[in-house]
């Protein structure tokens, strides 16, 4: 295809992926499905990454992040970025009210604009003949960090001004507040436990340490939000004349202005707006810490000017603190999906914040260490910023004696195994592969491609498996038959013959998709594709000690104790024997411990998608031809093998020189 007709089609993909990035975020009426979005994006990236002179710096491609900065430049703000004095009040509102009559000269009512506060990040976008051209955040008023790599991420955010009904300005600063959202608060918070990451504490500073990460990619992943609020400086014909039109303003030019804005037409109608968002707020999915007033009349405004940093104009209304103290009558220990022990807090019920308390999260040991928390204290809850209660600290000067220190149970508290806690670990975890509280996250992950494969049981059948009684851990898959599965919802004979027939399958995978399948502790599809070489059988490895075990290359201490652990548990062993008996292969060919093969001595890093493996096979292929597979790039790496929507990695390997691969070179390498 000729270079034009290219150049058109680019064209043509980002005004569809604009408008459906518009429709979606902004106006929520989604007009695409989510896999002709990401077709059409894949299309776009592709044509860019193959004639980069067609790429635009108003692509959506650029959303996808850049490459990493190594430190953030100044962010110099046109017009000042004012910060707000506080009122916690009627009174302090009203007296707010009567200073604006009087250096405005105003005898009656003064007309208002309230918007709730977004507890976020203040960040300020400039555009320039309609396109996005900077961004940073608010630092000290006059200059911040340009942080526009990262504001690009943002989908809320238009990298190209819209204009609806309004003529684009010729330049324009626009400011407000990057947050994230309460449910995508949560969605990040359970993939980081599922990881076995500590909780990120809440949305607020999660929002802006997503702004002020290096690698934009990391930005992208927390899947921020942004309301526009303000203009800085303006070049255009007829500006805005009002704060609602400034807002309606915003709106025309493609941003997202926050819903619950109002126009008030007195004193008194703010403080009824204000008395109404207090006790509303927690039906929002976003934290909101009070309400911003500001004179709607920005001639009054400009006349008013400021008092230092804080305009005469504006004030916003702080809502009171969702805290409160209470008496902590116990820590009891939840065990989560992925077998991680979640400490909670038992509580004198308590009234916060319109809410009644007796429960809340107290995250991990060391949370509760530093914090110097014991039972019987009177403690600090508070949940402003979080969805769910949390305890802050316990009041020192009220606590009675010296009661002892808490300290995880040794045990699970649900199946009575073994607890592994790894020493500089904040989290601890049942061992049980059989544990009913993880359970249908083990056979869902035993029956993942990178494990086992077994096709057709995914997240729903799982679940489904489990709930029924009919899988009670992993080795009762093999137990099942086609009486069996016929009485699930929804299974139908077909479906349930092609599951057996995966399962029956499943059973020549070999020892390394078992181990990985296990779910055994650091033991992914590298290590355990290194353990069943050097051991040769499941057998051989639970006989195995930790001396014995750290002698395989890549095999460090606390691996090695994490697999000693997993087969001392009684049920472990007792469900490997069950796997053994239904004729699962659970042995593989020893190979020499010096690596041997085509990548022997080798060092590769996997990134991207690539088209027929997953990084867990890719990652076998390696290690069974003596290579071995790391987590990041340097100088010491010999290849890269880059599929699909690879990220930092792909970039720091162009800059090292380091060879590039697809998963057709790969294959080359290995020899086919």
């Amino acid at each position: 295809m000729a270079l034009k007709a290219l150049e058109k089609r680019a064209r043509e993909l980002r005004a569809i992926l604009d408008e459906a990035n518009y429709r979606y975020h902004v106006l929520d009426d989604p007009q695409l499905s989510d896999p002709d979005y990401d077709a059409l994006l894949r299309e776009l990236l592709d044509l860019e990454l193959a004639h980069p002179e067609l790429q635009t710096p108003d692509s959506p491609a650029m959303r996808v992040g850049g490459t990493p900065s190594t430190g953030f430049p100044p962010y110099v703000h046109a017009r000042p970025m004012l910060s707000l004095g506080n009122a916690f009040g009627e009174d302090e509102l009203l007296a707010f009210d009567a200073r604006v009559k009087k250096l405005g000269g105003i005898e009656g009512d003064v007309a208002y604009t309230c918007e709730l506060k977004i507890d976020g990040l203040a960040v300020s976008l400039r555009y320039d003949a309609g396109k996005l051209t900077a961004g940073g955040t608010r630092g000290d008023g006059n200059a911040g960090e340009d942080v526009t790599a990262n504001l690009r991420t943002i989908k809320t955010i238009p990298l190209s001004l819209r204009a609806h009904g309004v003529k684009t300005p010729r330049h324009v600063d626009v400011r407000g507040e990057a947050y994230m959202r309460k449910s995508d608060f949560e969605r990040l918070n359970a993939e980081r436990e599922a990881r076995g990451e500590a909780r990120f504490a809440n949305p607020r500073n999660t929002a802006a340490g997503g702004i002020r990460q290096l690698d934009p990619a990391l930005t992208a992943e927390r899947k921020l939000s942004f309301y526009a609020y303000a203009l800085g400086e303006i070049d255009a014909d007829n500006p805005p004349r009002s704060q609602h039109e400034l807002l309606a303003y915003l709106k025309a030019l493609g941003f997202r202005v926050n819903e619950h804005a109002q126009p008030s037409g007195s004193i008194r109608e703010v403080i009824d707006f204000v008395a109404e968002w207090e006790t509303g707020r927690d039906a929002l999915d976003y934290e909101i810490d009070g309400v911003v007033i500001k004179v709607d009349d920005l001639a009054l405004q400009a006349k008013l000017g400021n008092a230092g940093k804080d305009p005469r104009w504006a004030i916003a209304y702080k809502f009171r603190a969702r805290e409160a103290r209470t008496k902590l009558l116990d820590i009891t220990v939840s065990v989560g999906r992925t077998g991680v022990l979640n400490p909670n807090a038992v509580l004198e019920p308590v009234h916060i914040g319109g809410t009644t308390v007796s429960n809340a999260t107290l995250h991990n040991q060391d949370y509760i260490r530093s914090n110097d928390i014991r039972i019987g204290d009177v403690v600090t809850v508070i949940r402003a910023g979080d969805v769910i209660p949390r305890v802050v600290g316990p009041v020192l000067e009220l606590r009675v004696g010296d009661p002892p220190e808490y300290t995880l149970p040794d045990t699970c508290p649900v199946c009575g195994a073994d607890v592994d806690h790894p020493e500089g670990e904040p989290m601890a975890r049942c061992t049980n592969a059989s544990c009913p509280a993880q359970l249908v996250e083990r056979v869902r992950h035993f029956c993942s491609r990178g494990a086992m494969d077994i096709e057709g049981i995914g997240d729903q059948l799982a679940a489904s498996l489990v709930d029924s009684g009919l899988v009670r851990d992993v080795s009762e898959i093999y137990q099942l038959d086609l009486e069996k599965l016929l009485t699930l919802p929804r299974m139908a004979e077909k479906s349930a013959s092609n599951v057996l027939s995966a399962i029956e399958g499943s059973k020549h995978r070999g020892l390394a998709r078992l181990l990985s399948g296990l779910g055994i502790r650091f033991v992914g599809s590298q290590n355990a594709a290194i353990l069943a070489g050097d051991f040769g059988s499941i057998d051989a490895l639970a006989r195995a000690s930790e001396d014995e075990l750290v002698r395989s290359e890549g095999i460090g201490v606390e691996i090695a104790r994490s697999v000693v652990l997993f087969f001392a548990q009684e049920p472990n062993r007792a469900m490997v024997a069950r796997l053994k008996a239904a004729g699962v292969d659970v042995t593989a060919p020893l190979r020499p411990r010096e690596p041997v093969g085509v990548l022997a001595g080798k060092t590769l890093v996997l990134t991207g998608t690539l088209p027929n493996l997953t990084r867990d096979e890719a990652a076998e292929l390696i290690v069974a031809a003596g290579g071995k597979v790391t987590g990041s790039v340097s100088k010491k790496t010999d290849y890269v093998i880059a599929g699909e929507e690879a990220g930092s990695k792909l970039a720091k390997a162009e800059q090292l020189g380091i060879p590039i691969l697809d998963e057709s070179g790969l294959r080359a390498l290995l020899g086919g």
